[in-house]
């Protein structure tokens, strides 16, 4: 399984960040910011569970 995630530039400002094979959504002001948040989000979705195999956080 591989976590792909659909990157959008909000209108007002910021990034979104929706993956597209399981339910996590993340967003952040800046790039460097969305990117740590989507690794975040990756680790919590996957707390009680082992990620994919090949899954880099």
């Amino acid at each position: 399984m591989e976590l792909v995630f659909e990157v959008t530039q909000e209108a007002d400002g910021g990034f979104c960040a929706e993956c597209l094979t399981v339910d996590i959504v993340t967003q952040g002001d800046i790039w460097d910011e969305l990117r740590g948040n989507v690794r975040e989000a990756v680790q919590v979705y996957y707390f009680d569970n082992p990620a994919p195999n090949g899954t880099k956080v």
